[in-house]
Parts: C-alpha cells; sequence; structure tokens
C-alpha cells in the first residue's frame, strides 16, 4: 500500500526533541498512516534546545494538528498548555500536546498509558498491585511511571535516585505509597518488589549501564528499561542473565504512540501492521 499523496487537507503532526534524529515515531506514525490510508503525515521538528516555547507558541491555530515531546522538552511542553489532563499534571511533563483550531494547546502525558500496556504484553500474567514496584530515576519520566503505577494499584512506589532529594521531591509531589531511596540504598528497595523499572537514560546508545543490584530482586521480579536503543541494554542482559522477565522499552514506546495517534488522527492505528517489526528492523534487530 502507497500512502495517499499529500493535499491541502493532509493533517500534520509531528515528534519535537533536542535531538530528534534517532526517533522511531515518524517510522511507526506513518506506517500505520499508510496502512489505514489517511491523509496525513508524522514528522519530526528539531528546534533549538533554548527554541521549543517560540516553536511551540508558533503553531497556535491548528495548522499542524499535534505534537508528541521528548526530551529535553516535556515539563516546557507543560508549562504553556491552556489545558493539562490528570495524567500531565501527575507526571508534570507531557509528551503530547493538540492545536485546537482557536489557538487552544491541550496537553497529555501517554507514557503511563504506554508503560502500563507494555507490562501487560510482555509480561503476562504481571499485576501492578502484586508487591511494591522500584522505579530509577526522578526524572519526568520516573515520576510519570510512579504517578501511573500508582494509580494502578501499587501498593508501594519506591523511587531510586542518585540525588536523595530529588527523589524526595517526586514522592513529596505524588504524596501516597511513595518513598524515596538513595541509589547506594537500592538493594533493600529492591527487596520484595514485584518489578523494577530504570527511568533513567542510563544505557542509551552504548552511555553504559547502571549501577544497580538487580540480584537483589526476588526471583519473580519482571525487570523494565525505557530505553530502546539498543533494545536489550546493559540493564536487561543482566537481568536475562538472572533469569529475570524483561520488558524493553520499544514496546513502551509503541503503546504510549497510540493514543497519540488517535488524538491526531482521530481513529485508532490499524492492528495489521506489525510496527514493532519495522522498529526492530530499523534499530538493526
Amino acid at each position: 500500500m502507497t500512502r495517499p499523496a499529500i493535499t491541502g487537507a493532509t493533517v500534520v503532526a509531528g515528534v519535537v526533541g533536542a535531538p530528534v534524529r534517532h526517533s522511531l515515531s515518524p517510522l511507526i506514525h506513518n506506517a500505520w498512516l499508510e496502512a489505514a490510508g489517511i491523509d496525513g503525515i508524522y514528522v519530526p521538528f528539531g528546534p533549538p534546545a533554548d527554541g521549543f516555547e517560540a516553536f511551540a507558541n508558533g503553531l497556535r491555530g491548528g495548522a499542524v494538528r499535534g505534537l508528541n515531546v521528548t526530551l529535553p522538552f516535556k515539563e516546557a511542553a507543560l508549562a504553556l498548555a491552556d489545558k493539562v489532563s490528570a495524567q500531565a499534571r501527575a507526571a508534570n511533563a507531557a509528551n503530547l500536546l493538540v492545536f485546537e483550531a482557536d489557538g487552544t494547546v491541550v496537553a497529555d502525558n501517554t507514557d503511563g498509558l504506554g508503560l502500563l500496556a507494555a507490562l501487560t504484553i510482555q509480561a503476562p500474567g504481571f499485576d501492578p498491585r502484586s508487591g511494591p514496584i522500584a522505579v530509577l530515576g526522578a526524572g519526568g519520566a520516573a515520576r510519570g511511571a510512579a504517578a501511573a503505577l500508582l494509580a494502578a494499584g501499587a501498593p508501594q512506589v519506591r523511587i531510586v535516585n542518585r540525588t536523595l532529594a530529588k527523589a524526595e521531591a517526586v514522592a513529596a509531589a505524588l504524596g501516597g505509597s511513595i518513598v524515596a531511596c538513595p541509589l547506594t540504598g537500592a538493594a533493600r528497595a529492591f527487596a520484595g518488589v514485584a518489578a523494577v523499572i530504570n527511568a533513567t537514560s542510563a544505557g542509551l546508545s552504548g552511555q553504559g549501564d547502571l549501577d544497580a543490584p538487580l540480584e537483589a530482586s526476588p526471583s519473580q521480579a519482571v525487570v523494565m528499561d525505557m530505553v530502546y536503543k539498543p533494545l536489550v541494554t546493559p540493564f536487561l542482559a543482566r537481568a536475562q542473565a538472572l533469569g529475570r522477565r524483561t520488558v524493553d522499552g520499544l514496546e513502551m514506546l509503541i503503546r504510549q504512540a497510540a493514543p497519540s495517534f488517535e488524538a491526531f488522527y482521530g481513529r485508532p492505528p490499524p492492528s495489521e501492521v506489525d510496527v514493532r517489526a519495522l522498529a526492530m528492523k530499523a534499530l538493526g534487530q
């Protein structure tokens, strides 16, 4: 199937980041558009790191229908929005902006949905209510993960971070059953958990492994890494060597993309196209 020609009615959406050249989102969304025969296109935008606000405000009015937002702009995206979903407010970050015709900007966060869906798909039977969950990191990704896990019924989320004060700030912001832990105390934080989730960029494109004692987690614990390049990070490789079930960041990327696609183009993505296979090919897997 060939995607329809671009017309005066083509719906334009995209992803914005700095850098953005590594993003697989254009591949995923354009494959869905082609399969669905939708008059739409999805493109990458790479404004200067200090130019996001001017760039996004320039799109008010709906000539571009919306944006997925990646690092380092998720907090700035939330700040410029006129309407904010409960998920984005809880995460204190937006990975989805929709530009309405009246100039209104609506912010949402689909990362939590993507995380929970990825766990369901790649770790069948996993139940976030079954025990505490350890989340590594204290940035927007970690906060969004913690908020989603709490909403899904996790009895406790342990935020593990090198800088304890940052973990404590996440715990104070979210309230509920959030516990802040220093990375030096990760072994205690991993005891008895149902899952360990890496929400840091450690491992991204060969940046090295995260010094976390996965062997301290129970043998039945699920280990997830939000990084998807490489698909099997050193963190996941260590977990697999320990016999842990693992969940990769590519599945989360695909699952968070689905509600974004519907927000942009007005319908769910078609199920018949295997975007994971396309993405794995692009990753050289």
